[in-house]
């Protein structure tokens, strides 16, 4: 796996898992979503986003 597919699976799980703990504890949990989108939304402008170092860090190639 690289960077990129790491980047939209990372991006996935965040997504799923905020509308589950919207739907079972609290709307405010969809902010998760949002913040999720507005990454994935600068990523695509500057092909950089904060999860990129992290899974950089951890051994998956770019």
């Amino acid at each position: 796996m690289n960077v990129e597919r790491g980047v939209r699976l990372m991006a996935g799980v965040m997504v799923l898992l905020s509308l589950v703990l919207a739907h079972f504890f609290s709307l405010y949990w969809l902010w998760l979503t949002v913040f999720v989108g507005l990454n994935l939304l600068q990523s695509a402008f500057t092909n950089w986003c904060p999860a990129m170092n992290m899974l950089r860090s951890i051994g998956l190639k770019g």
